[in-house]
């Protein structure tokens, strides 16, 4: 049979041997009769169990890819062909639609979803535990990740350190403690502290360590902070986040992560027990630049919804009544179905417990500025965007610093003459 495949050509031969039978997919995921170049590191336990098939599509899904059915073909039979007829197949690989970098591809990707497995359980290091860092920090836990903890209000970390997380006291003890690190802070000025301080990040970081930072900075800032750490060796990846307190408490935010592509599956193991959509944006900058913009329409939509509900509320409408209509319409937006600013319009939000906790006026105003400086470098006109941007820096002049982003709705109906 070997004999007469050699004449039949190399596409049959791919034919046959895909045909064969498969061995154990643990003797697959340890790589045994893989090509030299194509080496894979001992998997985790729990891939032992999985056939090849759902072996790739794991560290596909995982990866945010999706192999082609050919490519897939490509690689069954490349795993299942004997070194000795490799000469013959592999020319005709192009023939099929198959590159060699397709088909090696996903031995690569799953060796390092099968290390970061089997690392899962080391520290994970964690700095800033305010509204959104706590219940990201408490999500890492339930997945068993053990922490090291930094916060600069020591207050912030009792209840870690209650329940048996190893608290430090500071930012470079935790880069001395784990390789893997995660930042949630509310200004460029606390990141670049944080990561380039005398007690910084940076003074103690380990060569091939991953840096993760959530909190939303100036694009800029972000850049060269990855400048620095490549100069360490490490690897700096921005991560801003999407979704409020109410999305980290359940684990559903939405990460935009901007950096080196192929440590995305690295940083997305860890942000994937945080929030339910992982999203790779480009190079390091770009998850900022996303969250900036999203920010943007976030706030001239909640002041728009703030205008729409006043201004129906004053022609005599019920506010519920009326946000009903708007949900069931046109004019439909997360403002005004998910985070309504109307107290009892409804439960669960800022806007029912007088505009406590959430999104800060405060934070959105300083979104807002870094979107006003991004379109001034881009020369882009924002002119919403630069409107909205006013109204919040009133907001914090007049007492609405410390609420929620929502208390618009409370400021329009107060400030008559606005």
């Amino acid at each position: 049979m070997a004999s007469s495949l050699r004449f039949r050509g190399a596409a049959s031969g791919l034919r046959y041997w895909s045909r064969r039978q498969r061995p154990a997919a643990a003797s697959l995921a340890a790589g045994k009769d893989l090509a030299p170049s194509s080496p894979v590191p001992p998997p985790a336990a729990r891939f032992s169990r999985l056939t090849s098939e759902e072996i790739f599509s794991r560290a596909a899904l995982r990866l945010g890819r999706c192999l082609k059915p050919n490519i897939l073909a490509g690689v069954k039979a490349w795993r299942l062909l004997p070194l000795p007829l490799a000469p013959l197949v592999l020319p005709s690989l192009p023939l099929l639609g198959i590159q060699m970098d397709d088909v090696q591809r996903p031995f690569r990707d799953l060796g390092r979803v099968c290390s970061r497995s089997m690392a899962s359980k080391t520290p994970v290091g964690f700095i800033g535990l305010g509204n959104m860092g706590n219940p990201m920090a408490k999500n890492l836990m339930k997945h068993g990740y053990p922490l090291i903890i930094y916060d600069v209000f020591p207050d912030a970390c009792k209840e870690f350190q209650d329940a048996g997380e190893q608290v430090v006291s500071s930012p470079a003890d935790v880069a001395e403690k784990a390789d893997r690190i995660i930042t949630m802070l509310p200004t460029s000025i606390n990141a670049i502290e944080a990561y380039s301080g005398a007690n910084g990040i940076l003074k103690k970081v380990k060569k091939g360590s991953l840096l993760i930072d959530s909190s939303t900075i100036d694009p800029a800032i972000s850049k060269e902070l990855a400048k620095e750490a490549e100069k360490m060796g490490a690897v700096f990846m921005d991560a801003p986040v999407s979704g409020g307190v109410g999305a980290a408490r359940s684990g559903n935010l939405t990460f935009m992560v901007g950096g080196v592509e192929d440590e995305f599956a690295a940083a997305q193991e860890l942000l994937g027990c945080m929030g339910s959509n992982v999203v790779y944006c480009g190079a390091v900058g770009t998850g900022q630049a996303a969250k900036i913009c999203n920010n943007m329409l976030l706030a001239i939509s909640m002041i728009g919804t703030a205008e729409t509900m006043n201004l129906g509320i004053r022609l005599g409408l019920d506010p519920k009544l009326l946000a009903k209509i708007l949900n069931m319409s046109s004019g439909r937006c997360w403002s005004s179905d998910s985070y309504n600013p109307v107290p009892g319009v409804m439960d669960g939000v800022p806007s029912a417990n007088n505009y406590q906790g959430g999104f800060g006026t405060t934070l959105m105003a300083k979104d807002l500025g870094l979107a006003q400086d991004s379109a001034t470098s881009t020369k882009s006109p924002i002119l919403l965007g630069s409107q909205a941007h006013q109204i919040y820096r009133m907001m914090c002049a007049k007492g609405y610093s410390k609420k929620d982003f929502s208390s618009v709705f409370q400021f329009l109906r107060e400030e008559e003459t606005f």
